[in-house]
């Protein structure tokens, strides 16, 4: 029986308790060791052991009779399956575990869930102009705390033909918990909190950038020389909390950490608005969230919706005078409860800016490479091709991703090639962002 992560938390992996099943992922141990009769696998990479997902429904924990060579890529392994009784500890266990015999690369890659199963394309020639909506590439999150180290982000941007990521650091992250499974508010913030964390945060943007040799853009003109072969940051929030009410702390971002992109809104229901996985409190955007995309546009920052309610896209439509960025999320067609993907028309109202909406490669909803091509295809068919882009959430899965290294971009660029044009690809994996930054920002 092969187990797929995103069996995990579902009746499936329950029922597989007891049985010889398969599984692909990615080993982590508590040390870069060669070999381990013990160790964690996840759906993606890690970077550390700090980045472990808090959600013990989304990791596997390993024991091997003898010691396994653990390498710097993913495992298959067989084993048998155990579901776990242990409240504090991971769910789902795999025992015996032995690395599958006789598989090649080739094959390893078709089997993964991060690839499909019945044709994978050929490799693609990306020409290094690609830019990321959203991403914590580089163990950002953990840094802010202290913990762990940071994480190759330049050199997978060059291998995949990255020239430009909108690294975000995480305003609410301090009260956020996994709870009734989904991140919710744990609890309100202390005064000052959550801006004295975002700016901890904006400094290990900085010397992340400086320590890998990153480049941050802050006009129109550095987006448009940048290239893969020197690749750059675009300083963003994942959340405008750390404002806390007050408008001069967008100036101080803007100036002090050179802020370009900023979403309005994460997992709490803040001074600007309402989100998608919490009850409505506000009605859509505040008057504070309208003065917030109001300073945006003079400044020259990229709003960015994602998170936001329809009501709130719908009012920052209404008020924007520059295109609007929704940088991850998915197109459904069926309205269910606390669903961070979107209807057509929440599409339409971004698409009506002149805006971007990034497709995200949650396993869940895209178990292979071609399947996530096919999201971008389904979002095309809706608000046109220049309105659509690369919004990966690197890291910030906890699910899973179906492109979790920016080194596999060629992949999905050759998926995308099956369904449209050079001259469309290009638009879909960087150039329609660069539109939208470049109408937003001063030149």
């Amino acid at each position: 029986m092969r187990v797929h992560w995103r069996d995990l938390g579902s009746s499936r992996a329950n029922r597989a308790d007891g049985k010889s099943v398969e599984l692909a992922g990615f080993p982590l141990t508590a040390m870069s060791l060669p070999t381990a009769d013990h160790f964690l696998m996840m759906a993606e990479p890690g970077c550390c052991a700090g980045c472990v997902p808090a959600n013990r429904l989304a990791v596997v924990e390993v024991f091997a009779d003898q010691p396994l060579k653990i390498g710097n890529g993913q495992l298959r392994l067989t084993g048998t399956w155990r579901v776990s009784s242990d409240a504090d500890g991971w769910r789902y266990q795999l025992h015996g575990a032995e690395v599958k015999r006789g598989v090649t690369r080739r094959a390893l890659m078709a089997a993964s869930p991060l690839f499909c199963l019945s044709a994978v394309p050929a490799m693609a020639q990306v020409d290094g102009t690609a830019v990321d909506a959203h991403s914590h590439a580089g163990n950002l999150t953990q840094m802010a705390y202290g913990r762990g180290s940071f994480a190759p982000v330049a050199e997978p941007m060059r291998q995949g033909g990255v020239s430009a990521i909108c690294l975000a650091v995480v305003s609410d992250s301090p009260i956020i918990k996994t709870m009734d499974g989904r991140l919710r508010p744990g609890r309100d913030p202390r005064p000052g909190e959550l801006y004295d964390y975002t700016q901890r945060s904006f400094q290990q943007i900085h010397a992340l950038a400086g320590a890998q040799q990153l480049p941050l853009l802050r006009t129109a003109a550095d987006l448009n020389g940048a290239r893969a072969s020197r690749p750059s940051i675009i300083v963003s929030s994942e959340g405008a909390d750390f404002l806390e009410g007050r408008i001069e702390r967008l100036d101080e971002a803007y100036q002090r950490w050179g802020l370009r992109h900023l979403q309005l809104t994460h997992y709490r229901p803040n001074e600007l608005g309402d989100i998608q996985t919490e009850p409505s409190v506000h009605g859509g955007l505040t008057q504070f969230g309208v003065e917030v995309v109001r300073r945006c546009n003079q400044l020259g920052i990229v709003v960015d919706v994602a998170h936001g309610t329809y009501e709130l896209v719908k009012k920052a439509a209404s008020v924007t005078t520059k295109p609007l960025v929704l940088s991850h999320t998915s197109l459904t067609t069926r309205p269910a409860a606390w669903t961070r993907r979107i209807l057509p028309d929440h599409a339409r109202a971004i698409a009506a800016t002149g805006g971007v909406i990034g497709i995200w490669p949650v396993l869940e909803f895209f178990p292979n490479i071609v399947a996530y091509a096919d999201g971008f295809a389904r979002m095309v068919d809706v608000v046109g091709i220049n309105h659509v882009g690369l919004g990966t959430d690197q890291l910030g899965l906890p699910g899973g991703s179906a492109m979790p290294s920016y080194a596999d971009l060629p992949q999905l660029a050759a998926a995308l090639r099956g369904k449209f044009s050079p001259e469309e690809t290009a638009k879909l994996l960087g150039g329609n962002y660069r539109r939208v930054f470049t109408a937003s920002l001063p030149s």
